[in-house]
Parts: C-alpha cells; structure tokens; sequence
C-alpha cells in the first residue's frame, strides 16, 4: 500500500526503527509500536524516512479510530511529501488526507482530495493508488445518498483492482459495494459482494491483517439481519466482532454493536437492544462516526416506537436529524422523515404528518431515487436491481 521498496529510504537506523514499530504493531502491541514511531519521528532528519513513519502512524491510528490524530499526521506528511518534490509521495499523502477526511465523515473534502490525487501526474506508482482513491471517492459520495457517482467510483475501483490484480483492494471494494446495495435494498447483491470478499480472504488472506475477514464478516451479517436470516446474522457479526476485539479495532467494535442491537430489536428483543446501541454510540461519539451515530439514533426511535414510547421516539429523530442536515447525507433524512410521518400519524398530526410526506417527496427526488423503466422509487423495500453501464440502476422486475 506503501510507495517504498523501489525508493530510497533514508538512515539504516530509521529503517530497522520502523520495522521494529511494524513488527511490535502485528503483534498487536500498538502502544509500544507507536511509541517507537513517535521516536523516530522526532529524530529522523532525512524527509524520505518521516514519511514512511507517518505513513505508519496514519494507518495505525486509523484503525484504532483515532481519527482526529490520523488526519493531523496526514496533513504533517503532506508538508514532508512537498519536500522530496515527488508526485508519488504527493499522490499519496492526498489519499491519506482523503481518508482521515472519510472517516471523520468530511465528504465534501474527501472528494475534492480525492480529486487533486487523480489529477496529479505521478508515474505508474501514483496509478497504482488511483484504484483506492476511487474507492474513497465512492465512499465519500455514499455518505452523501449520491448514488449513481458512488457506483462508479466502486466499480472504477474495481477494475482497478483487477488490472492490478490487487486482492485486498477488490475485497474492501466488494465490502463498499455490499455496503451500497445495503443503502438501496437489493439485499441480494448486498448478501453477494461480502461473500465474495470474504471468500478473497479465505482464498489470497493467508498473510493479510485479519481486518479484512472481520470487515467481511461484519457486511455479511449486516445482509443477512436485512434478509431474516437473523441467526445466520449473529453468527457472522460475533465472528467480526472477536477479531475486532482481538485487535482493539474500535471502529469496528462500533459497528459491531450496532449490528447486534439491529438483531435484537428484529426480534423484538428491546430491552437488550438499548444497553448495544448506548455502546455503540459511546464508541462513535468518541471516534467522531456521525454517520454511525445517525444509525444508532434510528435503530433507538424505532425501538422507542415498538414500545409506544413516541415523544422519546421523536427525540431520537430530531437528534439524528440535525446530525444528517449537517452532513448532507439524504438517505438519512429520508428514513427520518419516514419514521416522522409514521409517528405522527400515530398521534393523529395531520399538519405534520403532512409535512414529512411532502419532505420525503423531496428526498427522493433529490436523490433521483427512481427506476427509470417503470418510474417506481428505488430503496423503498427489497428488489433485485440492475445497474447500466453509465451506473443508472433499475428494478430487474
């Protein structure tokens, strides 16, 4: 993932320095490796050798979900990259501040970095990156219910990775697409792309981080509770949930509980629902997951509505509300505005159970959620979806 290899790389010392932080960090001993990291940083004079430690430093506290930190070292590494006057460490340290951007749910500015990074001319090293900054891109564009453009950085990406024959790409791209396919229920082909990454894990994953069979496994689970399948659900998120454990992978651990309250509230099972979804809001809260949070706030409104509890329900929405107006994610207001009408309609609100109508109108307009061929809106309920080659999709019906 890194540029290094066929790069100078500085001191011999900063070298067996940052092996040494890389070997303590794959032995899941982080503190100690970052620590080490830390050293070398301060002490390293040649640019070539901060930069690989910092690209050390930003996956580390990505994937513990530090990623206020990631996003600081990010923009360190951005300074150090102008120093060695080469494209390819430019291109990269743009993806990584494309990353930090994407996990703190700036989706605007990821794309705008991911753009800048498409647009530099490096060498074939910077194409090699292109295949993960579409898949950023696309990510970026998910968060924002922009659909069509989403489909075409995954699937950009895709080839990419099949061009390259880069597995661990095309496995996190398969994991994005399940993802999508979740967003606008083709459960099917949402239950398909996890599968497919996880059977790239079980078939290439032999020397891969363990993530990538947890990340599977996660998206696998999230399918199978939307299909039903609650059991087959609870099987695959336990399984994601031990590794995430294992490897103090918080951001996981957040998502991990939230699948679970997801499986409990399916099965009407509220009490045990609520104390999952406070977990995962602490997690989320902490590591800066808006989008996250505005799941956890709708699995808790529809919990309160099981119960007959709507006034707590409605604190739920408007909580979640305000957190999606801000970050322009429309699916989310859409389901809200769902959530609304059946709520009001339940008090016997007319005035504003009309309102939300009119509002969830405007959503899916908004979002061009509509099957071109028989003009029924997409995402309403679970249908098999075809998509074209320009990424308009329509109902397979």
């Amino acid at each position: 993932m890194t540029l290094f290899g066929a790069k100078e790389m500085g001191q011999d010392q900063t070298k067996q320095q940052i092996e040494k932080g890389l070997n303590l960090y794959q032995s899941n001993q982080t503190e100690k490796a970052l620590q080490v990291w830390m050293r070398v940083l301060e002490k390293t004079t040649g640019p070539a050798g901060r930069f690989r430690v910092l690209s050390c430093l930003i996956t580390a506290h990505s994937e513990m979900g530090r990623y206020k930190d990631m996003l600081k070292f990010a923009v360190v590494q951005i300074d150090t990259a102008r120093e060695l006057e080469d494209p390819d460490y430019l291109t990269e340290s743009y993806l990584n501040l494309a990353r930090s951007n994407e996990k703190l749910c700036e989706f605007q500015k990821t794309i705008s970095y991911c753009k800048t990074c498409l647009n530099m001319q490096g060498t074939t090293v910077s194409l090699r990156l292109n295949g993960q900054v579409n898949l950023s891109m696309g990510n970026a564009f998910l968060g924002l219910s922009i659909f069509q453009k989403a489909l075409e950085c995954f699937e950009k990406a895709l080839r990419y990775a099949h061009n390259n024959d880069d597995k661990m790409l095309e496995c996190r791209v398969c994991c994005s697409l399940g993802n999508f396919y979740t967003q606008i229920k083709d459960y099917e082909k949402a239950l398909f792309f996890p599968c497919k990454a996880a059977e790239l894990v079980n078939d290439y994953g032999k020397g891969w981080s363990l993530k990538y069979r947890a990340m599977s496994q996660y998206h696998m689970a999230v399918a199978y509770r939307k299909l039903g399948r609650l059991a087959d659900a609870m099987e695959s998120c336990e399984e994601s949930m031990k590794i995430a454990l294992q490897h103090g992978d918080r951001p996981l651990q957040a998502l991990c509980l939230l699948c679970f309250a997801d499986i409990h509230r399916s099965r009407k099972d509220v009490q045990t629902a609520f104390p999952r979804y406070d977990s995962s809001m602490s997690i989320m809260t902490e590591i800066g997951n808006r989008l996250g949070q505005i799941q956890v706030l709708l699995g808790v409104a529809k919990c309160w509505m099981i119960q007959k509890e709507l006034d707590k329900a409605l604190e739920s929405t408007e909580k979640a509300q305000e957190l999606a107006e801000g970050l322009g994610n429309k699916l989310g207001l859409l389901k809200l505005h769902c959530l609304c009408e059946s709520i009001y309609r339940s008090k016997g609100r007319q005035r504003e159970l009309r309102s939300h109508v009119v509002r969830f109108h405007e959503c899916v307009e908004e979002m061009e959620l509509y099957c071109g061929l028989c003009g029924e809106s997409i995402g309403e309920r679970n249908n098999q979806l075809q998509a074209l080659p320009c990424s308009h999709f329509f109902h397979l019906k």
